[in-house]
C-alpha cells in the first residue's frame, strides 16, 4: 500500500523540511515526494487529519515484551502491537523474560519472531547468567546474534570488580552497558518513595539516596575501566547532576526517564492504587519538577516508557504484596507531552523519543526527506483526549491512566511498508 500524508508540520532537525507544513507520499515504503498539493492516485491511501505533525519514527528504549516464559503478560505479538499504538515504531526490549535472554539462541528467538513486522524489535541480553549479578554472559556471542545492549534490567550490579569487567569487556566489542542504579541494601521492602506521603501512608519508603550512591559509583568505575553506560530511568536530581557531571569529564555516559516519572508524583498514591507502585518509584513535586528541568537541560537523554505488563493477580493485592511496574507503551508520548507541554519545543521532545535512543545504541537516523525509507510517526501534540480501555491493546491492563486527560497523541505508524492508525 502507498500512502500520502497531507499537510503535516515536520518535526524533524534533520529533515530538509523541518518546520514545514508539507504533503507526504510514500510508495513502496520509501519518500518519494514531499510537497504542496500532491495528488493521489485510486492506488494511494490518504492521511489527513486536524493538526496533523510528522516525525521520525518513535524509539522506546526500554519496555518488556515478556517473551518467552510470561506470554500470559505480554508476548512478542502484542508487544509490537502495543508500540505501534502508542506511536514507535522500534522497540528496546529488556531480557527479563523466563528464561532470561542471555545466550545466543534466545536473541536469536526474539529477532526470528519479530522480523517482517512495522515495529523494529531490537533485543538485549543479559550483563549476567540468569541476570543475578555473579557470572558474565557471552556478550559478543549474543551480539553477533543480534543483541543491542546488555542489561540486567532491575538487577543492579552489586560487585564493583564484575561490573569493572563487564566495562572493559564491552568496550573491546564496542558494546554497550545498560545498568539499573538501586542500592538494595537501602531500598529492601520499600513500597514507595521515602517522604511525608509514605510517612502518612505507613509504607516503608525508598530513599533516593539507594539510586544515587549506586550512580555516583557506577561513574566512578566507568571513569577507571572505560567503555560505554547508560543509566536507565532515573528519579533524582542529584542523580542527573552526577551523570551531567560527568559528561562534562567527557565520559561516555547517558540516562533516560520514564515518561510517568515526569508527570505523577508519590502523592497519587493516597489510595494505594496498586498500579501506581513503581520502581524507581514515584518522587515528591518538587523532585518531579527537578526531573523535567533535567530533561530539558539535557542532563537526561531520552524518555522512555519502561513498559511493564502484569497480570491482574500480580496488581490486585495488598499494596505491600503487589508487583511493581505499569503497562505505559500506549501513553509514554502523551505522559511525557503533558507533563513537558509548553516548556519545552516539540522537536526537542522527540529528539528525546527518536534521535537520542538510535544514536545511543548506534542505529541509523531515519529522516523525512525524499529518497528515504518511511520510518514515520504522526502525531498531535495539542489535541485533549480521555485515555480509556479501549485504548489498551496489551495483553495487560494495569495502568493508573484509565480516565486520565493528556495532552497530545499519536495518529498514525508507517514503517517497513507498513501503517497503522492509531486508536
Amino acid at each position: 500500500m502507498n500512502y500520502l500524508i497531507k499537510n503535516a508540520k515536520v518535526v524533524d532537525a534533520n529533515s530538509p523540511h523541518n518546520t514545514k507544513r508539507v504533503d507526504i507520499l510514500v510508495e513502496q515504503g520509501t519518500i518519494t515526494q514531499i510537497g504542496a498539493n500532491l495528488k493521489a492516485d485510486k492506488n494511494v491511501m490518504v492521511i489527513e487529519q486536524e493538526n496533523l505533525h510528522a516525525s521520525s519514527g518513535w524509539f522506546d528504549m526500554q519496555a518488556n515484551f515478556c517473551d518467552p516464559g510470561f506470554e500470559h503478560k505480554e508476548d512478542l505479538q502484542s508487544g509490537m502491537q502495543a508500540a505501534a499504538q502508542g506511536g514507535f515504531t522500534g522497540v528496546c526490549v529488556m531480557p527479563a523474560t523466563n528464561p532470561p535472554l542471555h545466550s545466543k539462541s534466545q536473541i536469536e528467538y526474539v529477532v526470528n519472531a519479530c522480523k517482517n513486522n512495522l515495529v523494529d524489535v531490537f533485543p538485549t541480553g543479559c550483563l549476567t547468567q540468569n541476570s543475578d549479578g555473579k557470572e558474565m554472559t557471552e556478550m559478543f556471542d549474543m551480539k553477533r546474534a543480534g543483541a543491542i545492549a546488555f542489561t540486567d534490567y532491575k538487577n543492579s550490579i552489586k560487585d564493583s570488580g564484575l561490573l569493572v569487567r563487564l566495562l572493559q569487556y564491552a568496550e573491546n566489542t564496542n558494546s554497550l552497558i545498560i545498568t539499573h542504579c538501586e542500592d538494595k541494601g537501602l531500598t529492601g521492602g520499600g513500597q514507595m518513595n521515602e517522604g511525608e506521603t509514605a510517612t502518612h501512608l505507613g509504607l516503608k519508603g525508598i530513599p533516593a539516596l539507594a539510586e544515587e550512591l549506586m550512580v555516583q559509583r557506577n561513574i566512578n568505575l566507568l571513569a577507571y575501566a572505560g567503555g560505554k553506560m547508560h543509566v536507565p530511568t532515573i528519579s533524582s536530581k542529584q542523580s542527573a547532576d552526577y551523570i551531567k557531571q560527568a559528561k562534562n569529564k567527557n565520559l561516555n555516559i547517558t540516562s533516560g526517564v520514564a515518561a510517568h516519572q515526569l508527570l505523577l508524583n508519590d502523592s497519587t498514591l493516597v489510595e494505594f492504587d496498586t498500579n501506581l507502585k513503581v520502581t524507581p518509584p514515584l518522587r515528591d513535586k518538587n523532585e518531579v519538577e527537578n526531573l523535567k528541568r533535567a530533561v530539558i537541560n539535557d542532563a537526561i537523554d531520552v524518555i522512555v516508557s519502561d513498559h511493564c505488563p502484569e497480570e491482574i493477580e500480580n496488581k490486585d493485592v495488598e499494596f505491600d504484596h503487589a508487583a511493581f511496574g505499569i503497562i505505559a507503551l500506549e501513553t509514554a508520548y502523551a505522559a511525557a507531552n503533558t507533563a513537558l507541554y509548553g516548556k519545552m519545543e516539540q522537536e526537542k521532545l522527540i529528539e528525546k523519543l527518536s534521535t537520542n535512543p538510535r544514536k545511543i545504541l548506534g542505529l541509523d537516523i531515519p529522516v523525512l526527506k525524499v529518497g528515504e525509507k518511511a520510518n514515520i510517526t504522526l502525531f498531535n501534540p495539542d489535541v485533549k483526549w480521555e485515555f480509556m480501555q479501549k485504548h489498551i491493546v496489551s495483553k495487560s491492563k494495569n495502568t493508573p491512566f484509565i480516565n486520565y486527560n493528556f495532552t497530545g497523541k499519536a495518529v498514525a505508524v508507517i514503517n517497513n511498508g507498513k501503517m497503522v492508525m492509531c486508536k
